[in-house]
């Protein structure tokens, strides 16, 4: 199954997203592509968070930049990656032209039969005032909506409540 699990920040999406993974225990091994970097120290606290949250077996990747590479690698089990909006982030501070990353972040993703993919749900709000966020935000947008149309399910998470978007009731 391919899932993208869509939310804002701190609306519960990462938990819900491990608690699908756990519930596929069945599908073999659990990778976690963690894109977070702790530039400060909240960052670091909210990994903290994840962390301790996530079961000790699961094996755990921190991708910076090289997401389609880290996708690549993973061979069989389910692959969880949080989040995408991060790594996007990370690709705009490195590069002005993301979309080759991106591009083969995609590419990796749609040879990969089973994964859960977080990323924030970024155009609910008021549009930017600054030039570089808004290109986040149309970045983010567009690399969310190829990722859902590769998914079998999407969810939206808010205030902890998950809702199916696309795709059938896995129970």
């Amino acid at each position: 199954m391919r899932t993208l699990v869509l939310g804002g920040a701190r609306s519960g999406k990462s938990a819900f997203a491990e608690s699908l993974v756990d519930a596929d225990r069945g599908a073999g091994p659990v990778r976690y592509l963690a894109t977070a970097r702790p530039v400060d120290a909240e960052m670091a606290a909210r990994i903290r968070r994840h962390r301790a949250r996530r079961p000790d077996f699961w094996e755990v990747v921190e991708v910076e930049s090289d997401l389609a590479g880290a996708v690549a690698a993973s061979a069989g089990g389910t692959l969880l990656v949080d989040g995408l909006t991060l790594w996007l982030a990370t690709l705009l501070e490195r590069s002005a032209d993301p979309m080759g990353p991106v591009e083969a972040a995609l590419k990796a993703l749609e040879a990969v039969p089973d994964w859960v993919v977080v990323s924030e749900e970024v155009g609910g709000g008021l549009v930017p005032t600054s030039a570089l966020a808004r290109r986040f935000c149309d970045l983010a947008g567009e690399v969310n909506q190829r990722v859902a149309a590769l998914g079998d399910t999407v969810y939206l998470v808010t205030a902890g409540i998950p809702q199916r978007l696309k795709g059938i009731d896995p129970s």
